[in-house]
Parts: C-alpha cells; structure tokens; sequence
C-alpha cells in the first residue's frame, strides 16, 4: 500500500496560512488530499478518487487502475474521478468502482454526465466506469479476485467504509468505531487510522481518540493519517507511542513481501 495522500481535505500547507507547518520545508509535512494506492495479487487497486488524484498519480508512476473502492462520497475523497479518463484511454476498458448506498446515491446524483447514459455526451469524454454498490453486512466483497472486507465505522451520523485486506486495513473519515467493527480490525499487522486535529472534532478522530483506538485494535504498527496542520511530522512523531507514526505523502507499506 502507497499513502497518496495523507492530508485532510483543505491539504497542508492550508491556502492563507502562516503557522509553522503550512511554513515547514519539510517535504513529510505537505500533504494532498487523502487516499491510497493499493498492489496485490498483481491487481492495482485505488482507495479513493482524491482531489489530487493526477498529481498522485504522476508523483508515484501508478501505471493503471483496476478498480477503485470509495470510503464515503465527500468532495476531497471523489473529485478526482475525473481523471480516471486518462486510465480509460491506457487501459481500453471500463474500470469496476465499489461503494456502499451513501456512496452510490451520491456519486450518481453529482457526476450525473457519468452515470446516467440517456444524457447526451458532447466534447471531451467521459470515465468509463461500472458502479457496484455493497451493503456494509457483506462480510467479503470480490475486488477484481482481490478479497475484500469492507467494515462500517461512522463520520459524524454517515456510514463511511474502512477496507481490510489481510492483515492490512485502512480506516479514514470516522470519529467512532462500533464494537463489531473493532472486533474485524483485530490481528492487524498493519492500521492506517483516521486523525484529523489534537483537539475533539465532530466528525473524525483526533488524536487522543485515535490511540485510545490503537489501544483497542493493538496492531502491530499504525499511521495515522487524514491530518491537518496541526501535526508536524518530526515534532509529533516524537511524542507518538511506540508502534505508531504519522503517515506520509508517498509512504509504502509492505506486508507478506
């Protein structure tokens, strides 16, 4: 798993801003939108159409997409679907996306021009893509012969996607867990955790939530990620109990390699 982006959905530095980490030189402290870039059993796997999805793209040579999973349809997760044309043209095939309902119902409703094939298509072209919907009770979703368990946590009062792959999950977007889905996190060798701010936030975890989290799961490593300005990498990494760090732009994390 590549960490495309690490940044919650302003990204860092955040436009206007002046605090030290917006001013950082540090390159671990700039920070696209989040997302991830997923290669197994010779399958290449996007989590997430972010805003800043050519950018990824370019920045880590990913040379084609064979599916992409959506954890939830907010703007900094699903703007950069766009882009997904550029794969289109490569590949000469249509690419297989998968989402829960909120997902589904959004993605269809805001990229209309997409979806819906009774619209008149004029000028440019559009993605090519095959929308699945899965409910969250699915205990396994087939992902282009990839096994996947999508397990629900929520972000504020919506139902957001985790994704476990082996003994690799990759949770953003939640501020609460419920009990069952801890229990489907357990035996990770790896968590890519959700962590907004140091201070509480409505709708994501901030950090003190996001160890009590760790605590819960005990992974064997985490990186926490969505993060804002108010983490500096060197500074915080630091402070971090042992185990777990702050995920970076360009990260890569092997498993079973």
């Amino acid at each position: 798993m590549t960490i495309l982006g690490s940044g919650t959905s302003t990204g860092v530095p955040l436009l206007c801003c002046k605090c030290p980490v917006c001013r950082s030189k540090d390159p671990k402290n700039k920070r696209l939108r989040a997302s991830a870039w997923l290669q197994t059993r010779g399958k290449s796997i996007l989590i997430d159409t972010s805003t800043d999805l050519r950018q990824q793209a370019l920045a880590n040579k990913i040379p084609r997409v064979d599916a992409v999973l959506y954890t939830h349809p907010h703007a900094d997760h699903i703007h950069g679907i766009d882009e997904l044309r550029s794969f289109n043209f490569a590949q000469k095939t249509s690419i297989p996306i998968f989402g829960n309902e909120w997902t589904y119902q959004d993605l269809t409703r805001k990229f209309e021009y997409i979806f819906n094939s009774k619209l008149p298509v004029e000028g440019g072209g559009i993605p090519q893509l095959h929308l699945t919907q899965f409910s969250s009770a699915t205990p396994q979703v087939d992902v282009v012969g990839v096994p996947v368990q999508p397990i629900p946590v929520q972000h504020g009062s919506k139902e957001c996607i985790a994704y476990r792959f082996d003994s690799v999950a990759y949770v953003t977007d939640c501020s609460y867990i419920p009990e069952t889905s801890l229990d489907r996190l357990k035996g990770l060798s790896v968590l890519v955790l959700d962590c907004v701010k140091i201070e509480p936030h409505k709708t994501h975890l901030n950090l003190d939530r996001a160890l009590e989290m760790v605590e819960k799961i005990r992974p064997k490593k985490t990186f926490l990620t969505h993060l804002g300005h108010d983490f500096d990498y060197a500074k915080t990494n630091r402070k971090l109990p042992k185990g777990v760090k702050l995920a970076y732009d360009g990260l890569k994390i092997r498993v079973g390699a």
